[in-house]
């Protein structure tokens, strides 16, 4: 550990900025060194989606830390004002991390590969830093899927620092509840033959994919474990596109070889996901809160940092712009709280202009064609009229 300590000391200069590889790959062994070499040089911090914890990082060895994405590995940093929240839609981040957030240095896990050095389980903005001649200081993991449908990486922007035999954390979905299948099983029903189908993270995500019973192509940020299923059905045309592998080794091990993970370049452009020349998109994203105007938060609820913005504004645009459909998701209450409430608790991710149909437990609310009135009786009688209402 000790030379991956003076590696990092080396390549990190103070007052530096340094961005740290993010997915389920982001190299976990470097989380600790690279705290260490940052503690008390003025060393600014860039973070990414970190679905997972993340223990040996430690946010107080860095002179400020911006968060672009947001999850699990950064949710109790941000709660504790240890670091910064910047609200930016995943096809944003490119441009940020161009402009005012450009690293020095990015740190990352690659894979060796017979033809040169490639990401493995993710792509996402790391591929467009490199191109635009930021260095990278890496791990050569072992244990990692090599899923980049991208060129191999020049070998005169990276510095190979070790080794790793660790691969990509699991990101596992808990079982689903009866209220996900109920929303499932009408969400398959809109979903036509032939479509291109994205889905955001987490259980309902998942349960949405299991359900889907017509062949269907994947065009998405994130690529979960369901996704080996449809291709054991013969449910699954073409390769995926995708940002990140996202679930256990069991989709790891499927998608190992394949040209999946794409820059967030590809994978969030707008044009190309709502192009006419290419089969409708149905974009199936969820919600923490839908207020009765229809606008949606999946960035917390209250205090709570339980997400950020992400490509949920992307793929809902990209879904009414072209001949698709943008869905939300939600379950009608979560913890005997009514999910519709009379105003968000934190500030729109998602406008309602932006939103197809609602879909819930108890039914779907379909608001194309309608005006602001029609939409906020058609949600509320989804509801049965039940509200949360903000405390006095």
């Amino acid at each position: 550990m000790a030379g991956l300590d003076d590696e990092l000391a080396r390549l990190v200069k103070p007052g530096a900025r340094v961005a740290l590889a993010d997915g389920p790959g982001t190299p976990r062994i470097l989380h600790g060194p690279l705290s260490r070499a940052a503690a008390g040089r003025g060393v600014r911090l860039v973070l990414g989606w970190m679905p997972l914890p993340a223990p040996e990082l430690d946010p107080g060895a860095f002179a400020d830390v911006r968060v672009l994405i947001g999850g699990a590995g950064t949710r109790a940093m941000v709660e504790a004002g240890r670091a910064h929240a910047v609200p930016a839609r995943l096809s944003a981040v490119p441009a940020l991390l161009r402009g005012p957030l450009r690293p020095d240095l990015l740190v990352a896990a690659v894979v060796q590969r017979p033809d040169g050095l490639r990401f493995g389980a993710e792509v996402g903005w790391l591929r467009g830093l490199v191109d635009a001649g930021v260095p990278m200081a890496a791990v050569v993991s072992s244990g990692s899927p090599c899923a980049d449908a991208g060129p191999p990486l020049r070998d005169a922007m990276v510095t190979v620092i070790g080794e790793t035999g660790d691969g990509p954390g699991e990101v596992a979905a808990p079982a689903p509840t009866d209220a996900d299948m109920a929303i499932a099983g009408r969400i398959a029903r809109l979903v036509p033959e032939g479509a291109r189908v994205q889905v955001g993270p987490g259980r309902l995500a998942q349960a949405m994919v299991s359900a889907l019973a017509v062949p269907v192509r994947i065009d998405s940020g994130l690529l979960p474990d369901p996704v080996v299923d449809l291709d054991a059905k013969g449910l699954l045309l073409d390769e995926p596109i995708a940002a990140y592998l996202s679930g256990t080794h069991r989709l790891h091990d499927w998608a190992d070889g394949r040209p999946i993970l794409h820059p967030v370049e590809v994978t969030h452009d707008m044009t190309r996901l709502s192009s006419p020349d290419l089969p409708p998109l149905i974009a199936l994203n969820s919600a923490l809160e839908i207020d009765v105007e229809g606008q949606v938060n999946v960035e917390g609820v209250g205090p709570a940092a339980a997400g950020m913005v992400g490509g949920h504004p992307d793929f809902a645009a990209a879904g009414v712009c072209g001949r698709g459909l943008s869905v939300i998701a939600t379950a009608s209450a979560h913890r005997g709280r009514s999910t519709l409430v009379e105003r968000l608790s934190r500030p729109v991710t998602t406008g309602s202009h932006d939103i197809d149909v609602v879909v819930t437990d108890r039914g779907i609310a379909d608001l194309r064609g309608l005006d602001r009135p029609e939409r906020r009786r058609a949600l509320l009688d989804l509801w049965n009229g039940e509200i949360a209402r903000v405390p006095e």
